[in-house]
């Protein structure tokens, strides 16, 4: 059996990664960190979408390549190794994965080809404010097809056109999209860690929105969205992580410390050892995802959450260890260090914290194992 990408995935990759490094300089991503105007770097944003990638699991008829998850995969983890400014996860690994999911024949036709071309960005809004958003605690209502309720925070919501919201509608949840450019809807920024990926708070008063899916299928609905998600979150965390683990390497080889460079001592050995062997264990769990995802296999739950565990903690792991390899310096503006550890905690938290993603693949494992008993 090949567990390995094949020959066309691979070129796709160093294609991506060629043109990402000629397109997405650290320097672009500071950009946007820099100016409180520039809330994403748009230009690139048009490339993106120039290259087929927004629509590269979008099929054909819809507007997309039509390749599949695993083409998707190999780029999303090409746009972690650069920490690209956009809102590439909220559009693709969200908002088309539900539509591709559960939306009608006029949804797809209506919304998919728009995602492909680059004409929408989008938002995924569950949550209202600290702790898990649950059926006991789910604040926002639709009656009538209005929308009323706050959404805090919601990464890319100052930006997106179109967003997946959590309603109840008659007591019972459920998924809707609204359009954000609806005069009802209010917008207000939320200060984050990652300024390159800014989130807003959302309010909604009496906004007009449509079901996706069935009514009161929400959260199973967003299990399954998020499951997808979370495959494709691990390769961008992966390819962050990997990144880093690169950073380090370089410079323990380049920089002297008492007559040797600092690779040559014990304690940075250890540091880069630690880095790859999370980094290897991260990427062992999302190819096991990315073949769930891409079979539509029953482990596909299982595969999702440990993924998403496994890469949230090899990013953050090697992300900080970057900075200490670096010492001092590391820590200052002019490094592109903090860059990376910026991303590594906004990627391990846009679609749940890991302590939410480890509760979830014990419930699947033990439902599982009831089963087989």
């Amino acid at each position: 059996m090949n567990f390995d990408f094949s020959d066309d995935q691979k070129f796709l990759k160093g294609e991506a990664r060629k043109f990402l490094e000629a397109n997405c300089a650290t320097s672009r991503v500071r950009k946007v960190l820099d100016d409180e105007s520039v809330a994403y770097d748009e230009a690139l944003w048009k490339q993106v979408a120039a290259q087929g990638w927004l629509g590269a699991a979008i099929p054909e008829q819809h507007g997309g390549l039509g390749l599949g998850r695993l083409e998707l995969c190999v780029i999303a983890e090409e746009l972690g190794r650069v920490v690209a400014p956009i809102p590439f996860a909220s559009t693709v690994y969200f908002l088309a994965e539900a539509i591709m999911l559960a939306g009608d024949d006029a949804q797809k036709a209506q919304i998919l080809p728009k995602i492909a071309a680059g004409e929408v960005i989008g938002a995924v809004a569950t949550s209202e404010g600290p702790g898990v958003t649950g059926p006991a605690t789910l604040q926002a209502s639709v009656e009538g097809g209005k929308l009323s309720g706050v959404k805090i925070p919601v990464t890319d919501g100052d930006i997106a056109t179109l967003a997946l919201v959590l309603a109840k509608e008659n007591g019972k949840p459920g998924l809707f999209l609204a359009d954000l450019a609806h005069p009802s809807v209010k917008r207000e920024a939320v200060r984050t860690l990652d300024p390159t990926r800014d989130a807003a708070r959302l309010v909604f008063d009496q906004t007009p929105v449509a079901r996706l899916g069935a009514a009161g299928e929400g959260f199973a609905l967003l299990e399954q969205v998020f499951d997808r998600a979370a495959v494709l979150l691990a390769f961008e965390q992966t390819g962050g992580a990997d990144r880093c683990l690169e950073m380090a390497k370089a410079y323990a080889l380049e920089r002297y410390a008492f007559g040797r460079v600092i690779a040559s001592y014990q304690a940075i050995k250890h540091k880069l050892a630690d880095m790859y062997v999370k980094n290897e264990l991260a990427r062992s769990n999302a190819y096991y995802g990315a073949w769930a995802l891409n079979t539509d296999a029953p482990e596909l739950p299982v595969a999702a959450s440990a993924a998403r565990i496994a890469a949230s903690d090899a990013f953050w792991f090697a992300s900080k260890e970057n900075i200490q390899t670096h010492g001092g310096i590391g820590f200052t503006w002019e490094m592109d260090c903090h860059l990376y550890y910026r991303r590594s905690r906004q990627l391990s938290l846009v679609a749940g914290a890991p302590r939410v993603w480890k509760e979830r693949l014990v419930s699947h494992i033990e439902r599982r194992n009831a089963q087989a008993a």
